[in-house]
């Protein structure tokens, strides 16, 4: 026996001590038994310890050998107190033997060699969290994690669907040789970097975005800019199809936008130059500058009749109104799916939308048209900027298709089950519109999958902060797709997996809807802050803890931990490229590569080519220096676990 029950607050005991403490090792965070000769048996972890006094916090039961998280039951002031059990701590921290379902997360930092497996649906089928500072080891949790889920289980998960967003391009280094341990598993990587010849480039077609993902990548501000959008993505099938009922349909949109044009009541001038700018860029064989008005006696073209005389009236305007008049068609005819066109590029979408400028009556306002053109400016930065090789596709593909092309390995001709967007090599702002509608497109098929349910992707992203926030999506779109994620993702199939060193720059509903969550080192005090206040049964306690872990260490609470665990993670092999710099390479030796030579010396070709044959003749420094250093971790105890610290026989008896 420990001691006596002093005093019972709230979840809290003190326990005046029977032992001599200064004959045992240090107590803090192992766990107590309270028994008072009924079936339960209430569980505590140490908290604090004095020479005389214990202070203890109430964690769950024991009851017919099945552990219950909670505290709601206090234990008898009668109670004996002793030191957890061998047997019991596996009902706390799980069974030793690795078996069908469980997966090996770490090892515990308080009971010395005990290892923490975790149940796979436990754990992954639940949105989570993995929070901690730069350096404190999240990426290099993160790769010890998914490679023991594909390498130590008995049964790997060979259906999964891992997405990562890799916001600097670390995961390919500890994931590409994965199937090397386990054939089964499929690793497949797409790149931003348009200059990267080896790694396949991340395109997406531009016929499956709509207006929700358009009005990311133009940065929409205002819902009164969506129906331009919509405008737009209604005509840019029609002005760039070429069958016959196409054409009669197209003519009928140009004739329409013309006629408000002619009625508008504007000056001559301004009409005149409106109808040419028109027509210039939106024309048929039939209705263009160029088409012939027929009048008793002369035939003119329509940009004659568009002449001003000298009292700046437009003398043949009822002709050229009548003329426009016979392109409209009384009823709108349906245009069979086949005859428009799918296959557009962002530039055939530019003139759709210049030219749904024009159809709303937009000209008519100059202030509504400045606010909607900001929209074509956007679109035409987009389609001719260094990003337009993002959205440069090969060949039609439906929604469908391109997501299923997006988890399927051509190499393998297999399933990929981890993939990974290195979006390293664009800026904030299109990486996170991209993040955002590639994660839209996978919720989307994943909703009609029937049986519902029936396949799983999870999508994990890096530095969640930077695209996971309270954007102002809702006020235009209605909604965040990673919100909608959160909240109804888990009954399709749809999981977020949310790394960050920023918890508190995170959306606020996305974190409330993660079920686990795996802590490193955090020392802001907002964030810390944040985290004792957004995450679920966190202790003050807990919350000091993460300001003095170690790289590698983490406590991890939630859905799959019945009480919160403090672990460190294995060391991944191979790591992620997530090292810092090393200043003592790069500062203190010498980079001798012809670069950097030929910059620093005027030299001739004679001492380039002697240059070059040295480095051939010589390893390269600059690949050592390149090197990945990695993030420190703490090493395994090996196969030689030693004795739980908490076993009763380490204890003295109790007179």
């Amino acid at each position: 026996m420990l001691g006596r029950i002093e005093e019972i607050v709230d979840n809290s005991v003190t326990i005046k001590l029977d032992i001599d403490i200064t004959t045992q090792p240090n107590l803090v965070n192992l766990h107590v038994v309270f028994e008072d000769g009924s079936p339960r048996k209430i569980v505590a972890e140490i908290a604090n310890v004095t020479k005389t006094h214990m202070i203890v916090n109430l964690v769950g039961e024991i009851k017919d050998n099945v552990f219950v998280p909670g505290s709601n039951v206090k234990p008898r002031f009668s109670s004996v107190v002793r030191m957890i059990k061998v047997e019991e701590l596996e009902l706390l921290f799980g069974k030793q033997e690795l078996a069908f379902g469980y997966t090996n997360f770490g090892t515990s930092n308080v009971y010395e060699g005990y290892k923490i497996n975790v149940g796979v649906n436990d754990f992954f089928n639940k949105h989570f969290a993995i929070i901690g500072v730069s350096g404190s080891g999240k990426s290099s949790t993160v790769s010890s994690i998914i490679q023991k889920l594909y390498t130590s289980s008995p049964k790997p998960p060979i259906n999964s669907s891992l997405i990562f967003f890799d916001a600097y391009g670390e995961y390919t280094n500890a994931f590409a040789g994965i199937s090397q341990t386990n054939p089964n598993a499929i690793y497949k990587a797409y790149t931003t970097n348009v200059n990267d010849t080896e790694v396949e480039m991340l395109r997406i077609p531009p016929w499956l975005l709509d207006v929700d993902d358009l009005a990311l990548l133009l940065d929409v501000d205002s819902p009164a800019q969506l129906p331009i959008i919509e405008k737009a993505l209604k005509l840019v099938t029609i002005l760039t199809g070429q069958s016959p009922n196409v054409v009669r349909r197209k003519n009928d949109i140009i004739a329409r936008a013309l006629q408000d044009i002619l009625l508008s009541g504007k000056d001559s001038t301004k009409i005149r130059d409106q109808v040419v700018g028109i027509l210039t860029k939106f024309n048929t064989e039939t209705l263009n500058l160029n088409s012939k008005i027929v009048q008793p006696g002369y035939v003119r073209t329509l940009k004659q009749c568009l002449y001003i005389d000298k009292t700046g009236k437009m003398q043949e305007m009822e002709l050229v109104v009548e003329f426009v008049r016979g392109y409209i068609l009384e009823e709108e005819i349906d245009i069979p799916e086949e005859d428009l066109n799918k296959f557009y590029t962002l530039t055939d979408l530019e003139l759709a939308m210049e030219f749904s400028l024009v159809n709303e009556g937009v000209l008519k306002s100059d202030k509504v048209f400045d606010s909607a053109n900001v929209l074509n400016v956007r679109l035409h930065t987009l389609a001719t900027g260094d990003n337009k090789e993002y959205f440069t596709y090969p060949g039609y593909v439906s929604k469908d298709q391109y997501i299923e092309s997006l988890l399927f390995d051509k190499i393998s001709h297999k399933h990929a089950q981890i993939i990974n967007f290195n979006i390293n090599y664009v800026d904030d702002r299109i990486a996170k519109a991209i993040t955002k509608i590639l994660s839209r497109m996978i919720f989307q098929k994943a909703a009609v999958l029937k049986p519902r349910g029936s396949r799983a992707f999870h999508i994990i992203i890096e530095e969640a902060h930077r695209y996971v926030q309270n954007d102002s999506d809702i006020n235009v779109l209605g909604y965040n797709i990673f919100e909608r994620i959160s909240k109804e993702g888990r009954k399709y199939g749809v999981f977020l997996g949310l790394i960050t060193q920023r918890p508190e720059e995170l959306s606020s509903t996305c974190v409330s809807q993660c079920a686990n969550f795996v802590i490193l080192r955090t020392i802001h005090p907002t964030d810390l802050h944040y985290i004792k206040e957004m995450v679920p049964n966190i202790t003050s306690e807990i919350v000091l803890q993460l300001k003095n872990l170690k790289p590698g260490n983490c406590i991890a609470f939630g859905s799959a931990f019945k009480v919160p665990t403090a672990l460190y993670v294995d060391k991944p092999n191979p790591e992620p490229l997530s090292s810092d710099v090393n200043l003592e390479k790069v500062w203190y030796e010498e980079q001798q590569t012809p670069e950097t030579i030929m910059v620093q010396r005027s030299i001739d070709a004679n001492s380039v080519q002697e240059i070059m044959n040295q480095q051939m003749a010589s390893p390269n420094q600059s690949a050592v220096n390149a090197a990945p250093q990695g993030n420190r971790f703490i090493q395994n105890f090996g196969d030689n676990e030693a004795q739980l610290v908490s076993q009763p026989t380490e204890l003295p008896p109790i007179g």
